[in-house]
Formats: C-alpha cells, structure tokens, sequence
C-alpha cells in the first residue's frame, strides 16, 4: 500500500474515463463513469465509490480489477471484495478531533527520532475542525447565558484551545472553526460540504469521514460519508484510503406525503425503528422513489443524522433540484452551484424517479402513515407513539423505581394536599411571592410507583416531585436543530403557549442550543424569541450540549431530592442519543422528541402525561389548553419560513467562520512544527503509542493466561466504554486530577479531557451504568481483581494496573451488537491501554470492531449460535487463545482456538471466528495498530 495518494495524482486511467467538463467558462477533468461496464444501474452511493477508484488507480493498491469487480457487483452477495476509498476531506468534532492533532504531533517527534522527515506528518486532504462539543449548559434560563458559558468553555479548555490553535499553524490543509460557532454536522451541511469538489483541476464528488458517528447528516446533501474512528481519521488525512468491503445496499423507498401534525423527527423516528428491525449494520441506505422530491434538505440531513441510530454505514439522498436550491439558500457561489447540477446530470448521479437502480434489500414507507412519536428510555430505536407515551412510561418506570406507596393516590391534587397541605406556609412560597398552590411532578394514578417528594429551592420556589418528573427538557443536537420546520415549528408553538398563559414547571431545567448562528437570526427576523425565553428557552450555546452529556448540573436542591430518595428523573431532547448514563447522572429515563414535544414535556413537567386527554394547564378565562390547541399548522410554519429565512443570514454568519473573535486570536499561541508539551498540563499530553517503537515490526504473539477484566452482556455500546460526560469525584479519573492540583469544580468533563490519555484510561469501562457481570448487581466501573487474594471487587484501572504489574493480559467477554454508537476512538484506545488483547463477543458493530484493530486488539466471536453463557464462562476463568500467530505469514486465520480454564481445572474450548475483515486490517494488527502502520511507511518511504 504506498503512502500517499494525492487525490491530484495522475489515474492509469486503464477504462478511458478521463475526459473533459465544460460549466460556464470553466473546464474540469473528470472521469466518466459511462465508461465502465454496468455502472448505470449501479446504486447513487455505489457510483460515488466507481467515480474514487476510476480516479485514484494506480495499478497496485487500486487496479482495473477493483474497478471492474465494482462495476459488476451483484446485489444479492454478501460482502467480500475489498476496495480503498480515498475520501476527499476529512471532518472532525473536537471530542475525538483533539486526539487525532494530538497523535498527529506526537507522530511528528517520532517520525523524527526515526530519522524522518516530521514535514511528512501533514494532512494530504482538507481537515476541518468545528469546536462544538465543549460548551456545557452551567447557565441557562436567563438572558446572558450564552456569553456566561462560552465565558466558562474558555476558562475551563485553555489549553486544549490553544493547542488546536498551535496545530491550525503547524499543519497545511488543517483549519479550525472556533466555539460558539455551530455543530460541526450543521457546519458541514450549510457550509463545509461541497456536493462536488474542484480542486487541482479536477471535479469530482465530495466525500469525507468524520470522527463523529452523526458525519452521515451531510448524506443529505448526496455527500457519501460516515463516522470513523479518530485513528482512522488520522490515517485518511495521512494519506491512507480507508479499506472496505463492497457492501450490500438497501434501497429504501419513499411514496406519500408528511401529513399534517406531524415531524421530521416523527419521520426519522419511524425510519430508525423500521430499519433497526430490518438490520443494516455494514450496509448502504439508500432513499429513491417519487416522494424523494418532496423531502426538504434538511429533512433528508435530519434521516442521514440518525444512520447510526439504525446501525447503516451512510444512508443517503441522491442529487436533485432540492440539493441545488438548498446549496443556493445557504450561500454557496453560483459558480458551485452551476457545477454540483452540471456534474451530477453528466454523470448520472441526478436523481430520476423513473429510473430505479439494482438494490440488496428493498424496504418502503409512505410517509402518510407516519404519526407523532418519541424514543426512550434509553434506545434511539425504541419508537413510542405519541399516544402510547403515558402508558409505555408506566411500563418502563418499573425498570427503575419500585412501589413506596401501599396505596396509590389517585389524582395530582389529593397527592399534593394529603402530603403537604395548603395551609404549609412553604407551600405558598415562591419566587414572585405570589400565593399560589404547590406545583407537583407527582400524577399518583395507580399503575406506576410513586414517591412524592417537597423540594425547595431560593430561587423557583416550592414543588413536589415524583417518579417521572421531567427535570431536563432541551432543545439540543444537530440532528433537530439544523432543520428549521421543527425549530420554527417550537418556537410557534412556544408563542401560542405564552398567549395561553401556560408556563414551564419550575423543576424543568430547559435549554436552546442550536447548531448555527442562523438559527438565532430566523428566530429574531420572526420576532419568536420573546416567547421562547418566557418559557425559559434562552440561548444556552452553539454546541451539542445535552445530547452528549453536556446537560450541565441540576439545581442542588433538585439533585439532592433526587439522588436522597432514588427518584427515577427524566430528561427529554430533540437529540439523537438517549443511552444509559448519557445525559445527566440524576436522570435515569430518557427520551428523544422533536422540538415541539420538549416545550410540550416541559409544560407538562412529567413523563406520566397524556396530551389527548390531560391539559396543559389553564388559560386567562380558567379554560383547559391541550397540546392541540397551541400546536402551530403546517401552513403556518411553511410561511414562518418563507419570510424568516434569507440566503443573506447564511453568507453573513459564515463569513468569517474560521475568524473566532477576539477571545479565540488573544490565546497565546505555540509555534513551530512541532509540539512543545507542558508536563503539567492535565489537558494535553503525549501519549504512549509509539514509546519504544522499532523500524519493524515484532512478530504478533498468541496470548496465554489472559484474565477477564470484564464480562458483558448485549447491546454495550461505546458510550458503556468510552469516557463520555462528568468526571466523578472519588473515580480514578478524578483522584488523578487531585493528585495534580485540579478541583473538583474544574474537572470538567472527560471530553474536554481526551488529549490526555492518562484521564481516559482511568475513564475507560466507568460508565455508571455499566454492568460487569462478575459483580453481583454492581452498577459502574467495577471488576473482580484475581491479582488480589479473593479478588475483591476493584475500580476496572486500579485491577488493570495490577494485570499488567504481573504480566497478566486481558481480554473482554460481550454479547450482541458490542460497541454500538458512537465512533468512540477512546473505547478502543483506552481499552488496549488498559491491557486487553481480545474482546470476544456474539457480534460486532462495525466501527468498535474495526477501532479495535487499529489499536492492535484482536476481535473475536463466539461460534455461531453460542455466547459466554451457553458455554458457561463465568469470567474467572484464564484465557488461552491460540493460532494469532499464523498473521506472521501473511495469512489471516478464519479461526483461533480458545481454551478456558476454570478454577477447578476443568476447561472449556472452542474455536472463536476472527474479525479481521479485510487484508489491510491484518496489515495493521501485524504493525500494532494503524498510526505504527502508517508511521513505519513514513520512515521506510
């Protein structure tokens, strides 16, 4: 595999495709896909893989084979030819961006130590960085919060921000958007994505990989594109395509019209469950069909969002009429414009309804039959109906909470008035000193548990919550945010909320968070804000916020009721994510709503809500309000967006997208080509990958009497794995930053901390929910300790440090779907860093597994049909895996024989399927990982 392929490079060109574009007064080399065999029955995202190997062939690492083995490619095959992708640029978030730039300046110094050329560490390909994942919602509900957190961000990410500056300089290619910008997805699609790349007199489609597993929204804009780990990232700057297998497509097709009432997010909900069912993990969506026209853009980014919710590799929209308008409205040049339609209908990548493509699976919707919906608890895929909420709630709830009540009360008001009467003065007291009853969060119906407890607080006076109280409703992620139907659409209906007289209950902490500026200046042009922040939606930040964490803390008072007497607290989001653990560490029970819906739950105040049958609250005249009653028409929110949004907001806001403002130019800045490491910075540090790392390459080992340092059961997902959210006192992340000075109030979050790998080791399998079965109904970051006498339980990196004292390696034991969610570089590097050399599990989703290898940990499956617990492994057993060693030949096995040795000496064996999918994934396992890989070519080129 040779080291660089500039994208400029001359194509052998063995089909003849080069030919001329003329658009306008300007001329562009392309390559015709007509000129392969079979291309035009080909899927739209398939053509888009053609057009890269037609481009790129060099004989060697893409030859006339590949192109010719795409160019016939049956849709009925499974998976098993490989190609490389050259993606045409590469998007980063600053979470999992800040270790690449990390990596990348530490690989400058050991290129250098290897006698190379630290020049050669540069991207080849266009890296753009949006810093969007570091605001954190401390302030909110009140006019200066966005200036108050971006103010707190800065104070608290210095250092990271100032490296990311250093690497703006030190690296070509490398440019960063400042915070309080936007969301990088919603950057991307309304301004980064090009549809169509002109770059060294070359058209050709754009493409990237994106270290978020959300980059799949730009598949909206007919841009191929998907998450990938930070390490794999790093390689495609570095010059490296990304290896793949010809995957299946599923050919998804959409026929009638959003009726009215219901969402974009009721849409993508909808899709989300129906594809999770059907299973599209490793596989291409693709949407076709004569109601493809009728879908806004930012409709089809919102769909493209959610891919990873459903588990598909991209799931994208072909060109039309409605990507040019939508690439006209958001101010690209009209010279851009002219080429993405000319490119598109030349090459046949121009949407025709008529013209219906060869696919893998074939699944339809019509969009008629969509209904208003919302996920949760704790599943994006888990799809509610809007009329199913209440009782599905009372169904889960019990997952949570148990009964304290021997007999249940029966309505709000006899709850209140049984537990603190009226006639308590601290009832009455609130903040406007307004005599008025004590609200409550309480719907003691029976059916559900309840557990009514008196919070007060100084400053939203007294209430009472319950089992079901709805402590966070935000509006949050680009998943929602980017789409101004339900933006507009929450906003209306936050106006007819005031004129109704209706308020958000007190205990709601509530949030505005959108990923563009643009969306602040619609808001304002449609004079909507008032409302908004009378209902306490005020800017918060342009960032993520909730949807990764970000939630910020709860009132004190809040927290302590809930964490004193175990309440089961909710949060509801327009996001796309709702694990376990995610959002807030008092809330257990969350659920994802369209826009809309999150001021509605806010109103209400509890999950426990019918909006059918219960009002909202009263109106001036003492009338019942119902959900329907303030919801805004479709009509009305397709004038609000006829008049509010202009192409001119969209040049003004990312005119100067990259400048920052005088808080992001006034950061003192390092210079030079490489890195000068502060060695007490506990933000960045230099990471261990390449300490003691030799030209070649040491031959690859079996592994013998590996420990279990974790047994898990199915559906652990990235985000069980990864440091994700608050870094909690008395954890060993925690304890490291008091070691180093650091107070509990400036932990921050361990995003915020990821260019520091000695906080996400510490981190890695914290996760508060997590449940490592070798514990005995233990919840959060914990082990059994076998270096120990009696292995006691022990915090999962204080029992590796032990494993790895004694030479012990490790090995992780799943069930299905391991490693779904998030493209998490981090769950993959903290768990080889904590010693684990196999992770054996029922199935693999796709990026964990391929991140896995790129930090030089095997992944295994169980044989077919078996699993840890059908095999009886309990995880006290010690580990022999044999026939790893069969890589050092050049051969990948099939299998590897596992023997598991019990403590009573008895052994159970059988032989564990390796997933080492493609041969450049084996080329990365022999080197160690894929930066050892990339960095040896480097040094040997």
């Amino acid at each position: 595999m040779p080291l660089e392929l500039d994208v400029t490079a001359p194509s052998k060109d063995s089909f003849g495709a080069k030919d001329t574009l003329q658009v306008e007064e300007n001329s562009y080399e392309i390559f015709r896909l007509d000129k392969v065999e079979g291309a035009a029955r080909l899927p739209y995202s398939l053509k888009i893989l053609l057009e890269n190997l037609l481009r790129t062939e060099d004989g060697a690492n893409i030859t006339a084979d590949h192109i010719r083995a795409l160019g016939g490619w049956d849709p009925n095959a499974d998976p098993s030819i490989e190609i490389q992708f050259t993606p045409a640029r590469v998007i980063m978030q600053d979470f999992t961006g800040v270790p690449c730039v990390v990596d990348l300046a530490t690989m400058r110094e050991a290129v250098t130590a290897l006698g190379g050329d630290p020049d050669k560490v540069n991207p080849l390909a266009p890296a753009e960085m949006v810093i969007d994942h570091s605001v954190i919602i401390d302030v909110f509900g009140r006019a200066d919060a966005f200036e108050r957190n971006v103010e707190i961000e800065y104070e608290r990410n210095r250092e990271r921000y100032q490296f990311l500056r250093w690497g703006q300089g030190a690296f070509d290619e490398f440019k960063v958007v400042p915070p309080g910008t936007g969301i990088v997805h919603q950057v991307n699609i309304e301004h980064l994505a090009r549809t169509v790349m002109a770059r060294g007199g070359q058209a050709y489609p754009d493409s990237c990989v994106g270290t978020d597993s959300h980059t799949t929204m730009v598949n909206g804009l007919g841009v191929l594109g998907w998450g990938v780990g930070g390490i794999e990232a790093e390689a495609a700057m570095l010059g490296q395509p990304v290896s793949m297998l010809i995957p299946r497509v599923v050919g998804f097709k959409l026929t009638g019209e959003i009726p009215a009432g219901v969402t974009a997010t009721d849409v993508v909900l909808t899709i989300t469950e129906m594809l999770r069912r059907h299973g599209v993990v490793g596989k291409f969506v693709e949407f076709y069909g004569e109601s493809v026209a009728q879908v806004p853009l930012a409709n089809r980014a919102t769909i493209g969002n959610m891919s990873p919710e459903f588990g598909s590799t991209a799931a994208i929209f072909p060109i039309d009429d409605e990507t040019v308008r939508y690439l006209k409205l958001t101010g690209r040049s009209a010279e851009q414009v002219a080429l993405v339609e000319a490119y598109a209908k030349e090459q046949g990548l121009w949407h025709d309804p008529a013209h219906e493509a060869q696919y893998s699976e074939y699944l339809e919707l019509d969009l008629s039959t969509v209904v208003p919906s919302i996920a949760g608890p704790k599943r994006p895929q888990d799809r509610i109906e809007l009329t199913d909420a209440k009782s599905s709630f009372r169904k889960s709830v019990h997952d949570y909470a148990e009964d304290e009540q021997p007999t249940p009360h029966t309505n709000v008001d006899e709850t209140v008035e049984e537990t603190f009467p009226a006639s308590d003065p601290a009832a009455l007291s609130f903040k406007d000193e307004t005599a008025v009853p004590v609200q409550s969060a309480a719907n003691g119906a029976t059916g559900r548990p309840t557990k009514p407890v008196k919070v007060s607080t100084a400053d939203r006076g007294d209430f009472i919550l319950d089992h079901g109280a709805v402590v966070i409703a935000s509006i949050t992620s680009c998943t929602n945010t980017s789409n101004p139907s339900v933006m507009l659409g929450a906003a209306l209906l936050a106006r007819n909320a005031v004129d109704k007289g209706l308020s958000v209950k007190p205990w709601v902490k509530t949030s505005m968070a959108p990923g563009s500026q643009v969306v602040t200046d619609y808001y304002t042009k449609a004079n909507l804000w008032p409302y908004l922040e009378k209902l306490g939606y005020h800017l918060v930040g342009y960032g993520c916020t909730t949807c990764i964490g970000n939630s910020g803390p709860l009132s004190d008072e809040i927290s302590a009721a809930i964490q004193e007497n175990d309440l089961t607290a909710v949060s509801v989001l327009s996001g796309n994510r709702n694990f376990e653990g995610r959002i807030n560490p008092d809330v257990k029970m969350n659920y994802l709503a369209s826009p809309p819906l999150v001021i509605a739950y806010a109103l209400a105040g509890t999950m426990d809500f019918d909006f059918a049958t219960q009002p909202l609250g009263q109106d001036t005249d003492g009338n019942d309000v119902f959900l329907k009653d303030i919801w805004p028409s479709a009509q009305e929110i397709q004038e609000t967006i006829d008049y509010a949004i202009t192409q001119e907001m969209f040049t003004k806001d990312y005119a100067d997208v990259f400048d920052g403002g005088e808080r992001w130019k006034s950061l003192p800045t390092p210079e030079g080509k490489t890195f000068e490491w502060d060695a007490e910075s506990t933000y960045v540090r230099k990471p261990p990958y390449f300490d003691g790392m030799a030209a070649e390459p040491a031959p690859v080992r079996d592994i013998s009497g590996a420990r279990v340092l974790a047994k898990l059961g199915d559906s652990v997902t990235t985000d069980h794995i990864s440091p994700a959210g608050a870094i909690k006192a008395g954890t060993p992340a925690a304890q490291y930053l008091v070691e180093h000075g650091i107070e509990r109030k400036d932990f921050n979050s361990y995003g915020s901390r990821r260019g520091n790998h000695e906080v996400m080791i510490r981190g890695t399998f914290a996760n508060i929910r997590l449940r490592n079965q070798l514990l005995d109904d233990v919840q959060g970051g914990y082990t059994r300790d076998f270096t120990v006498e009696g292995a006691p339980q022990a915090f999962i990196y204080d029992a590796a440090q032990n494993y790895a004292a004694a030479g012990t390696p490790l090995v992780v034991l799943g069930g299905k779907e391991y490693g779904s969610g998030s493209s998490r570089d981090w769950a993959a590097k903290g768990t080889s860093l904590l010693g684990v050399r196999a992770v054996i599990t029922e199935s693999f989703e796709r990026i964990h597994r391929s991140n896995l290898i790129g930090m030089g940990v095997i992944p295994l499956q169980f044989p077919a049909g078996e699993s840890a617990s059908s095999l009886k492994l309990d995880g006290t057993e010690t580990f022999d895996i044999e026939g790893i060693t069969k890589l050092n030949d050049g051969e990948t096995p099939r299998t590897v024989h596992v023997t598991a040795t019990k403590e009573d000496g008895s052994k159970v064996e059988f032989d564990a399927v390796v997933r080492i999918d493609t041969p450049g994934e084996a080329d990365y396992y022999r080197n160690g990982g894929i930066l050892q890989y990339v960095l040896r070519k480097m040094t040997q080129s």
